[in-house]
């Protein structure tokens, strides 16, 4: 899987905090598969090629390192439980700072944290984006290592604001050969013209500390330690810090990325050239559901009428006496209950069907009905003395012709059920 490698400016934030100004401008390493050297260059980000995954680089004098207890909190907390923890430790504002636990850490247990100046951070990775460039994991140049390991050190010429390096002969500090240190106590980059990095060489040295250089720092390098050094490329340097198992991507920054990665690709491929075919398909698909759904909601509203306007016409033509179709349901209901009435026929729930259907249905061993009532469709009658499985028979033969059967204030009702009324 091809990787694109980008190294984020070395120059560290203004120590008040502010943010400084990002050029578009950027050394980056295309590796085929994460060891080799493809192609390397500086550019802009929209000029930088594209590769599989984006892994930024920050410089070992960006990142300040600690090594707290990991506070045994949720992980939706634990970024403010780090916050209190490192309170005294930091030099910034909370809100001004990013801090990253590395990876696999235990709660309860000392872990190394990195702290970035979160303003400059999210400005760098701002600009990568702009230019289409989602950075997918964010490590550090040099990152402590355990105590099995064995300590390392780099050397390296300051970068200037122009994007170049200072020259061999510089003496100013600004413009002096730098040493990043990385050992089971911490990571360290500090300039030669000071006395620190002579102070603890001796410490590094007998930990049996491998150093490295850059070509253009090599000969500085080997002067100052009296030994000679291994030449390694800003380009292979950076090769081998994004095969750490680091991600500085945490916490918020990985929340605020999620989406807009995801939306950013899949923008760019449906607006490349090769993916014109598929858009031409894509809204001809959807036209054709448009017109389609359009067509068959005319269809179904036309058959909804025509059903409407021959309702209406059987109605009129079946009944004289309607000259107007207002529910036509409704109307040849009542009108059929009319004819009806005229030719003396009873209806379902007349008194005589009610009679008849409650006569065949009648409980064994209960004598005749007493006290009869019938009320507009209802039949009732004295339910004294009536034992409960004698009414649950009788509800059981009603029922499956639509009728209903109410036991209740000692009388038994028996009515048209809602669903046999339609109601």
């Amino acid at each position: 899987m091809s990787m694109l490698v980008i190294l984020l400016p070395q120059q560290p934030p203004a120590p008040d905090g502010a943010v400084p100004t990002v050029a578009d401008d950027w050394v980056h390493v295309l590796s085929p598969d994460g060891l080799s050297v493809a192609q390397h260059g500086r550019g802009r980000a929209a000029d930088c090629p594209r590769a599989d995954s984006v892994v930024a680089v920050v410089a070992p004098a960006a990142v300040a390192w600690h090594r707290p207890l990991l506070p045994k909190a949720p992980a939706n907390r634990l970024r403010a439980a780090l916050g209190g923890v490192l309170e005294e430790q930091l030099l910034a504002d909370d809100d001004a700072v990013h801090l990253a636990v590395a990876p696999q850490a235990s709660a309860g247990q000392p872990t190394w944290v990195a702290a970035l100046n979160r303003p400059w951070l999210v400005a760098q990775l701002a600009v990568l984006r702009a230019g289409g460039l989602t950075v997918d994991r964010l490590v550090p140049a040099q990152a402590p290592v355990t105590e099995a390991d064995a300590a390392s050190g780099h050397f390296f010429l300051a970068e200037l604001a122009d994007g170049s390096h200072a020259g061999a002969e510089a003496s100013d500090d600004d413009h002096a050969c730098w040493l990043s240190v990385a050992d089971a106590q911490g990571a360290l980059c500090v300039p030669l013209a000071g006395s620190l990095a002579r102070a603890r060489l001796a410490r590094w040295t007998s930990a049996g500390a491998q150093f490295s250089a850059t070509p253009a720092a090599a000969a500085i390098a080997e002067r100052w330690l009296g030994a000679p050094v291994s030449v390694r490329t800003d380009a292979e340097q950076a090769l081998a810090a994004a095969r750490d198992g680091w991600n500085l991507l945490q916490f918020d920054l990985v929340a605020s990325r999620r989406g807009t990665r995801a939306l950013s690709d899949f923008g760019r491929q449906l607006l490349s050239p090769a993916w014109r075919p598929a858009r031409w398909g894509l809204a001809a698909l959807l036209a054709a559901q448009v017109i389609g759904l359009n067509l068959w909601a005319w269809h179904q509203q036309r058959a909804l009428t025509e059903r409407r306007e021959a309702m209406g016409q059987l109605l009129l033509g079946t009944h004289p006496r309607v000259h107007a179709v207002l529910d036509a349901p409704l109307q040849m209901k009542r009108e059929g209950e009319l004819l009806r009435e005229i030719a003396g026929v009873p209806g379902d729930t007349d008194l005589e069907p009610l009679l008849a259907v409650t006569a065949s249905a009648w409980p064994d061993g209960q004598p005749p009905a007493a006290q009869l009532r019938y009320d507009n469709g209802r039949l009732s009658m004295a339910a004294v003395g009536w034992a409960p499985n004698q009414v649950a028979q009788l509800r059981q033969r009603l029922q499956p012709g639509g009728w209903a059967v109410d036991n209740s204030d000692g009388r038994v009702t028996i009515s048209r059920s809602a669903r046999a009324s339609g109601g």
